[in-house]
C-alpha cells in the first residue's frame, strides 16, 4: 500500500525562504558598511567596542552562511522534490541560525539595556529587571532549538507553538521595555536651555525608531508564527529580526559624533562613551539624583558656551 503525500505549496514555503534570504542578505551588507564605516571613523575607540563590532558582524556572518546553506538545501540540493519540506527533519542549519539570531539580540539588548543602567544613574532594579527578560529570551530559544532537533517533520513544529511563542513574545517587551525606560529617564534630564533640550530629543528619538523597529518585525513573526506555524512565512521574518538588531548597535556607535558632536577617533580630541553618559555625569555613592541631573545640564551649558567660543574666535575681524 503506497503513502501519499500532500505536495506543499511553494508560495510560502521556498518563496518565503528566498524572499527571506535575499532581505536578510541586503541587512547584511549593510551592517557591513556599518562596521566598516565604524572602524574607519573609529581607529582610537575602546578595544572593548572594537571586539563587541566584531564579534556581533562574525556572528551575523555565520548566521548568514547559515540561512544561505538551508535554502540551498530545499531548492537545489532537493530540486523537484517537496518531500523534504513535508515529510523531513528541519535543516540543522536552519534551526541554528535561530539561536544565532537570538545570540546577536541578546547581545543588542543587553548593551542597550547597560546604556538604561547609566541614564538611570545605577538603578538596579530596573536594569536587573531588563537583564532577566534578556536572558529568559536566549533561554527559552536555546530550548526550543533543542526540541527543534527532535521533531520528525517541520510541520511538527506546531507542537513547540506555546515555547517559540513565548520566546518570541518576551524579545518584544524587552524591546519596548528597553525603549521606554531610555525615553522616561531623557526626559527627566530635561533643563530650559534649548540646546540640551535639543540633544535630549535627538536621544529619545533614537531610542523610540530602535525599540520601534525591531519590536514591530518581532511582533508580526510572533503574529505569522501563531497563525502559520507550518510553513516558512514567520521564518522569512526571522531572518532579518537579527540583522536589524546587529544594525542599531552599530549605527549607536557610529551616530556619537553626529549627536554629540565629539568622538574617540583623532577628529574628536574627547572620548566618547557608548553609553553617552560620561563618568563625570554619574552621581557617586549616595549623591542625589537632582544633583548629577545637575552635573549633566552643567556639563551641557558647558560644552555649548565653549562651542560659542570657538565659533566667536574663528570669526575674521574687519577692523
Amino acid at each position: 500500500m503506497s503513502v501519499e503525500y500532500l505536495i506543499p505549496r511553494f508560495d510560502n514555503t521556498l518563496g518565503a525562504l528566498l524572499v527571506g534570504f535575499s532581505v536578510s542578505a541586503t541587512a547584511f551588507g549593510m551592517l557591513t558598511i556599518q562596521v566598516f564605516t565604524y572602524y574607519k571613523r573609529f581607529p582610537q575607540d575602546k578595544a572593548a567596542y572594537k571586539a563587541l563590532a566584531a564579534l556581533i558582524w562574525s556572528i551575523s556572518f555565520v548566521d548568514q552562511a547559515f540561512i544561505g546553506h538551508s535554502v540551498y538545501f530545499y531548492t537545489i540540493t532537493n530540486y523537484l522534490d517537496p518531500l523534504p519540506l513535508e515529510t523531513g527533519k528541519p535543516q540543522w542549519t536552519l534551526i541554528l541560525q535561530m539561536t544565532l539570531g537570538a545570540v546577536v539580540g541578546a547581545i543588542v539588548k543587553a548593551c542597550f539595556t547597560l546604556r538604561v543602567w547609566r541614564f538611570s544613574y545605577r538603578n538596579w532594579w530596573l536594569t536587573g529587571f531588563l537583564f532577566l527578560m534578556v536572558l529568559a529570551q536566549l533561554g527559552t530559544a536555546i530550548v526550543f532549538t533543542v526540541k527543534c532537533f527532535e521533531l520528525p517533520t517541520f510541520t511538527s513544529i506546531i507542537a513547540l507553538k506555546s515555547l517559540g511563542s513565548l520566546s518570541l513574545g518576551i524579545g518584544v517587551v524587552t524591546d519596548v521595555s528597553i525603549a521606554a525606560a531610555l525615553c522616561f529617564h531623557l526626559q527627566k534630564m530635561r533643563s530650559s536651555h534649548p540646546t540640551a533640550d535639543s540633544m535630549i530629543n535627538t536621544l529619545t528619538i533614537y531610542a523610540v525608531n530602535t525599540g520601534l523597529l525591531t519590536s514591530t518585525v518581532s511582533l508580526s513573526t510572533l503574529v505569522l508564527f501563531d497563525l502559520m506555524p507550518t510553513n516558512f512565512v514567520f521564518i522569512c521574518l526571522y531572518f532579518v529580526v537579527s540583522k536589524l538588531y546587529a544594525i542599531s548597535f552599530l549605527a549607536t556607535l557610529n551616530t556619537r559624533k553626529t549627536i554629540r558632536g565629539r568622538g574617540t577617533d583623532p577628529e574628536g580630541g574627547k572620548a566618547a562613551s557608548f553609553s553617552m553618559v560620561t563618568d563625570s555625569m554619574q552621581p557617586s555613592v549616595g549623591m542625589p539624583i537632582q544633583l548629577a541631573v545637575q552635573t549633566i545640564r552643567e556639563e551641557i551649558l558647558a560644552g555649548c558656551r565653549e562651542s560659542k567660543s570657538t565659533a566667536t574666535n574663528s570669526t575674521p575681524s574687519y577692523d
